[in-house]
């Protein structure tokens, strides 16, 4: 089972990247109809698998770069969560080394800020 699977309940979508370009949003200024509206980008951390915007954007994006490097096999003893534009590693990896590789593919995608492993254990 794949790190969306398991983490997130499913499927990788069709067209599904790392690092998508951001949908624009419409927003209208005023409730009238006639009113001209403003554009507005979605944050780089809440940015969806196929651009759109996702509350888990960047949680989602980085399990689909973990199932997308052959070296990070789906570690059921680990899950990823975000706060804001911080990566949140939990759980237990087998190895420093693997901890590092996901660390440093997590801080490759777009909005990653920051990466929080300090909820991991080796072992």
């Amino acid at each position: 089972m794949g790190w969306l699977k398991r983490l997130f309940g499913m499927e990788k979508p069709e067209n599904a990247q790392v690092n998508p370009t951001p949908e624009v949003v419409q927003q209208q200024e005023t409730p009238t109809a006639a009113a001209p509206t403003a554009t507005q980008s979605i944050a780089p951390e809440r940015v969806g698998l196929n651009g759109e915007y996702d509350q888990s954007g960047l949680a989602k994006r980085v399990a689909l770069a973990f199932d997308q490097d052959a070296q990070l096999d789906d570690i059921d003893t680990l899950w990823v969560a975000q706060t804001s534009a911080t990566v949140v590693l939990k759980g237990k990896v087998p190895s420093q080394d693997i901890l590092n590789k996901m660390a440093s593919v997590a801080r490759s995608v777009n909005g990653a800020a920051a990466v929080d492993t300090s909820q991991v254990t080796i072992g």
